[in-house]
């Protein structure tokens, strides 16, 4: 049996003729650069996250660095993120000239540890404290970084909260008095990428930064166009952010069935316990921590064999991935930073030994089951 880790056609064979007609539209209309589609997509976006305003821009990696150029980060600045995350989390961080700095994660959710960011933040001289300038959560992998801890000592240390929500749009938290809110509407940004294998994903690239503040929306609105206030009259330097027509034409789209294809999701998570009762002898899987784990990935740690498991696996016609196998800490690029190897050991340990496995909304009982017996019959020690 073939298990491939992503299959994007049953989806678009579902919605082909409702694409095919938007994209005739703005064809037709001759806007494809913003204009009424994408302020539509704006609108929707931060109605459904529950926050006030949504910017469109060109990528989730732009939605990243347009929300730390509208907050002013620069040379010498510190912002304090994970290192284990795809690179465009700590490489817009440089390209500004600004320095990462890392923080280790919980070990079953992947996400930053508030008590590690808590201690780190400790650490500090007094003058490095006075660079820090913002924290990155992600919200990795589909599950919310636990962001109640994370805002209150990032309001401690005076630093704006930018939550890396590239492969999280839907996910939940809850807060101690109850309160539940949606990836992306806790910080004071949330950052969110349409590359095609998202939950939500565009024919192209794509990116949305949501904000419930109103000068921070007309910030980011500015940065977006070459930092224009009125035409050709730049108050910054910003960059080409534009998101374009034909993308928000398909992304509304798509939007009306995200909560049908995330719920599936979540259900082919259940299937896979179900079938194994419980996590097998060799595999622990995800854990559930948050109120709402959309599993943009559903991804396994190995306890001996991962490298081994992922070739078995593809043997067996079943797809996998590894997210990530080289933390950013230790990436090339950042020697300058000094960090080693043991310096944030849960991040590394994770790296080495995590794979994720299908979960896309199309996958079948029996294709999961397959998956499941594949595991079993496994063999590490070889």
């Amino acid at each position: 049996m073939k298990v491939p880790l992503l299959d994007l056609k049953p989806q678009y064979s579902k919605i082909k003729s409702e694409v095919m007609s938007e994209i005739e539209a703005v064809c037709d209309s001759q806007v494809f650069i913003l204009g009424p589609k994408v302020q539509e997509l704006e609108a929707k976006i931060a109605e459904y996250c529950g926050a006030k305003y949504a910017v469109g821009v060109s990528s989730g990696t732009d939605a990243l660095l347009i929300a730390l150029m509208a907050e002013g980060v620069g040379h010498g600045d510190l912002v304090v993120t994970t290192p284990y995350s795809f690179f465009a989390t700590v490489g817009v961080i440089a390209r500004l000239g600004a320095s990462p700095l890392f923080v280790d994660i919980d070990e079953r959710t992947y996400n930053i540890d508030p008590a590690k960011l808590a201690e780190r933040l400790k650490s500090l001289s007094k003058e490095q404290r006075s660079r820090l300038k913002a924290v990155i959560p992600v919200h990795l992998f589909g599950q919310c970084a636990d962001m109640e801890p994370i805002i209150r000592i990032a309001r401690e240390y005076g630093m704006k909260v930018i939550e890396d929500a590239a492969q999280a749009i839907g996910a939940e938290y809850e807060f101690s008095d109850g309160t539940v809110k949606k990836a992306g509407a806790m910080g004071d940004y949330g950052c969110f990428s349409f590359y095609p294998t998202k939950n939500l994903g565009a024919f192209g690239e794509g990116g949305m930064v949501t904000c419930n503040d109103d000068e921070t929306y007309k910030r980011l609105k500015i940065f977006r166009n070459h930092g224009d206030v009125s035409r050709y009259a730049h108050r910054y330097v910003g960059g080409n952010f534009r998101l374009d027509a034909l993308q928000a034409a398909i992304l509304l789209i798509k939007l009306k069935y995200l909560d049908e294809w995330t719920e599936a999701r979540i259900r082919n998570a259940g299937v896979y316990r179900e079938l194994s009762k419980k996590d097998l002898i060799k595999i622990h899987f995800p854990l559930e921590k948050e109120k709402r784990h959309i599993y943009n990935q559903f991804v396994i740690k190995v306890r001996v064999g991962r490298d081994g498991l992922k070739q078995f696996l593809s043997e067996k016609g079943v797809g996998s991935e590894i997210y990530y196998p080289v933390p950013l800490h230790l990436q090339e690029c950042f020697k300058s930073l000094k960090y080693g190897v043991g310096d944030l050991p849960v991040s590394e340990n994770a790296a080495l030994n995590t794979l994720a496995l299908p979960v896309y909304p199309e996958l079948k009982r029996d294709q999961i089951s397959y998956v499941v017996d594949s595991l079993m019959l496994f063999d590490g020690s070889k």
